[in-house]
């Protein structure tokens, strides 16, 4: 199927169509890496020095792509992860949230998302609530109990995250609010994006830098900075703290942001049903090595003791087969459904999805294997030094 208006055939035509639609400062945003960027650009480059061992013949007629992740049959190995206030569009995680639903996935809510918990609860039914380590113990729990009671199964406490804004290209200029001021600060970039404009006038609203799931059910809003203070000023997290939200915590439970054998063994001592190779992005601590060059070590630490899934760099179908093949029961997705939903809403983000279905297929086919199950480490090719020294 060709690309037309309504449907593009790669994430990479995604991206360039979030680029023509999005004011300079918002697509820049979402593109943001730390610093020099070396950990966001090897996030994706390090997939180019995996190669597959394809087989010829015998090939399956069909291949089974579902699978089961913290309690959720999910039609894909492809969740969508967590990730803050989504400007790039007015429906916002709602959208994105319908569009999970449609693909038979699951979604990652953030606490820092633009619209609440309880009206994206309502739009799909397999909804896991992702909170930072902000504030005492009892706003935290708070805030995990607002979750479940709109319905969010899962949880996942995201620890790889230190909001580096410091990059040699530069940073986007982000307002605290939405004022006057702003507005006409961006006037310029919003004028010559007319189909962004378009949107938010036909949505009666305008972007909103509030963070409505930062706080519980009937506290006031806060605007981003203002939750973004909060969680700099607390304390960060021990493993005992984490054992003890594990506790209150009656269901899965996901720690995202290992990067080491060590800490994956510790998040399987305190109970953690998964985990998430992560690195933030590229947002974290730059340098830190491709999540997927992480992901054979971490695997190995901890066998089948918890779910582990790997967030970072995936483009295409095959980067989602190579991760399983090393050990990811699946993958969980930032970028490219943010630059879906910016290209065309609702639909973008589904087209993201079918577009890593698909590839996910073709890819299958290619190994010989009727199924995401039957992938091994010997369907690919990993060379020396890929795993950077990782140790145990």
């Amino acid at each position: 199927m060709a690309s037309t208006r309504d449907w593009f055939e790669t994430v990479a035509e995604a991206q360039r169509r979030a680029r023509r639609r999005l004011p300079r400062s918002v697509y820049l945003a979402v593109l943001a890496g730390a610093e020099a960027g070396v950990t966001m650009n090897d996030n994706v480059r390090a997939f180019s020095e995996l190669w597959f061992r394809p087989h010829v013949a015998g090939l399956p007629a069909a291949r089974e792509l579902a699978t089961t992740i913290m309690g959720h049959e999910i039609s894909l190995p492809v969740l969508i992860s967590p990730t803050g206030v989504q400007a790039v569009h007015p429906d916002g995680e709602v959208a994105v949230a319908r569009a999970a639903a449609g693909a038979g996935t699951a979604m990652g809510l953030s606490s820092f998302a633009s619209k609440p918990v309880e009206e994206v609860g309502r739009a799909t039914g397999k909804l896991l609530f992702q909170c930072y380590w902000a504030g005492s113990r009892d706003d935290i729990l708070a805030r995990a109990r607002r979750a479940r009671a709109a319905g969010a199964t899962g949880l996942i406490v995201t620890l790889d995250w230190v909001f580096d804004s410091r990059r040699d290209w530069g940073s986007p200029w982000i307002p605290e609010r939405l004022d006057l001021q702003a507005m006409l600060r961006h006037a310029p970039q919003v004028a010559v994006r007319p189909v962004y404009l378009a949107r938010w006038f036909r949505s009666g609203s305008l972007p909103d830098l509030g963070v409505p799931n930062s706080t519980a059910r009937d506290a006031q809003v806060p605007g981003f900075f203002e939750a973004y203070g909060q969680w700099l000023g607390s304390a960060p997290p021990t493993w005992e703290d984490l054992a003890w939200l594990r506790e209150q915590w009656d269901g899965p439970f996901m720690i995202k942001g290992i990067t080491r054998p060590d800490d994956a063994r510790r998040a399987a001592d305190i109970g953690a049903t998964a985990i998430s190779v992560s690195n933030h992005g590229g947002n974290n601590l730059d340098s830190t090595p491709a999540t997927i060059r992480c992901l054979p070590a971490v695997a190995d630490a901890v066998g089948d003791r918890v779910e582990v899934l790997l967030d970072g760099g995936i483009r295409r179908g095959s980067d989602v087969v190579k991760a399983l093949a090393l050990g990811a029961r699946a993958v969980m997705i930032g970028r490219p459904y943010l630059w879906g939903l910016a290209a065309n809403g609702e639909r973008g983000v589904g087209n993201v999805l079918e577009i890593l279905r698909q590839g996910i297929s073709e890819t299958l086919y290619g190994l010989g294997k009727a199924s995401v199950h039957d992938l091994t480490r010997d369907d690919v090719l990993v060379p020396d030094g890929f795993t950077l020294g990782q140790k145990p």
